[in-house]
């Protein structure tokens, strides 16, 4: 099947478009939605701008869409259906793209929305469960509308956790829910189970702790034992996808350095500092910053070692950050979220501030707005200017006073460039 933009006429460029008034009431009366709302300059009483990606589709991003999950199964499901699992099958099924259809040649089935329902499952829940808040049957294009589409999207899941008047598993309502009832224990859904149980852990609430400002003493290489916390925020599989794990471990320094401490693969855990912060090595954050750079900002001129520099003045390359700063190299969400979707910098998501505790999200959206200021205003600037811009706002440079932030980072860089002109040689901490 394909996913793709809808072949009938529905178009949504507002919030306002696509849901009822009192649904978007619900929606600002949501502290993470308000939030992320007027940090991107909506105001309550005006049309809400949908987001768009790079090709113009508009879509959720997960905080819109665990508000809309929220909303729909405390007012119609109770304790029924997890609002988790709503989000889950809307990532894997559209990428939270209200107008995604898919269809598929072999059943000739065309299904719709966030949920992709099918405008005949729709109807037969609504004839068997005798709903008449919304009208499918002869307004099939209603289904394009968000708390409609989850709003059937989650009766099918009520209807699934009883088929056949037996209390079904999880397991069993995914998989149903992809491949029917008949292929819900055929192995041909088990790769989709999988993949929805990966996506769930994302939506787990990540924890963050933090410290009171940058500590004056370096992070000493405190081993965890995996044996005395089963905190996941403590692991670098739990903030970092598996494509980024792997360039880390096929970076032979890092591998090495991982190896000799006996981590393993799928379980990496952060080094500790001295206030108990997941923190990572030099050696760490100088892999981090080679892998984004040469990744995405091979042509823009920026030194991994200048990103270093950054992390280490801004968070001590702190993986939660500090009081002041958000992550590894201090972005506010704000920021991040308009370099995300007015700049183009869109090669990690930022759908929450907690996106920006995750290091490659983190160094990612550090390099973009490093380079951003490189070309402020339409104009080349010089390091300096980048820097004091990086850490007080390009608004407070002072192009001919003293800079105190400016000696710090030279100094600062001259460290890490002195250990790669040393063959790369550092210590890990």
């Amino acid at each position: 099947m394909l996913l793709s933009s809808p072949a009938t006429m529905v178009s949504f460029k507002y919030w306002d478009d696509c849901v009822d008034p009192e649904d978007l009431e619900a929606m600002w009366q949501q502290p993470a939605v308000r939030k992320e709302w007027i940090d991107v300059g909506e105001t309550q009483g005006q049309k809400v701008h949908l987001s768009r990606d790079p090709e113009g589709q508009p879509y959720l991003t997960q905080t819109e869409m665990r508000a809309v999950a929220e909303i729909v199964t405390s007012r119609h499901f109770g304790t029924h259906i997890d609002p988790e699992m709503i989000c889950t099958i809307a990532e894997l099924e559209s990428n939270r793209q209200p107008l995604a259809e898919q269809h598929d040649k072999k059943s000739k089935v065309t299904t719709v929305g966030i949920m992709q329902i099918s405008p005949a499952t729709a109807e037969s829940m609504a004839k068997a469960y005798q709903i008449s808040l919304y009208k499918i049957e002869g307004d099939p294009d209603i289904l394009y509308r968000p708390f409609v589409n989850v709003y059937f999207g989650a009766t099918y899941l009520k209807w699934l956790s009883n088929f056949e008047n037996k209390v079904r598993t999880e397991e069993f309502m995914v998989r149903a829910y992809k491949g029917g009832t008949k292929k819900a224990t055929h192995k041909s859904t088990l790769p989709y189970w999988k993949r929805y149980i990966s996506v769930k852990e994302t939506f787990t609430p990540r924890c963050r702790k933090h410290s009171n400002g940058p500590t004056t003493q370096a992070p000493t290489s405190t081993a965890l034992d995996s044996s005395n916390s089963d905190d996941a925020c403590l692991y670098w599989d739990s903030r970092v996808s598996p494509e980024d794990m792997r360039e880390m471990w096929n970076n032979p320094e890092i591998c090495n350095e991982w190896n000799k401490s006996n981590q393993k693969r799928g379980k990496v855990l952060f080094t500790l500092d001295s206030e108990k912060n997941p923190c990572l090595s030099r050696l760490e954050l100088k892999a981090v910053a080679e892998i984004i750079v040469n990744n995405y900002f091979s042509t823009m001129g920026i030194k991994p070692t200048a990103l270093c520099a950054l992390a280490e003045m801004v968070s001590m390359r702190n993986v939660d950050g500090t009081e002041e700063r958000t992550g590894l190299m201090g972005i506010d969400y704000s920021t991040a979220f308009r370099l995300y979707t007015e700049v183009g910098f869109r090669d990690y998501p930022i759908d929450y501030e907690e996106d920006l505790t995750k290091p490659f999200v983190s160094m990612y959206f550090g390099a973009a707005y490093f380079a951003w200021l490189s070309m402020y205003e339409g104009s080349e600037r010089d390091l300096q200017f980048v820097i004091q811009a990086y850490i007080s706002g390009p608004e407070n440079v002072n192009p001919e006073g003293m800079c105190p932030e400016w000696a710090k980072f030279e100094q600062t860089l001259a460290g890490f460039e002195f250990r790669e002109r040393n063959g790369g040689r550092c210590t890990v901490m």
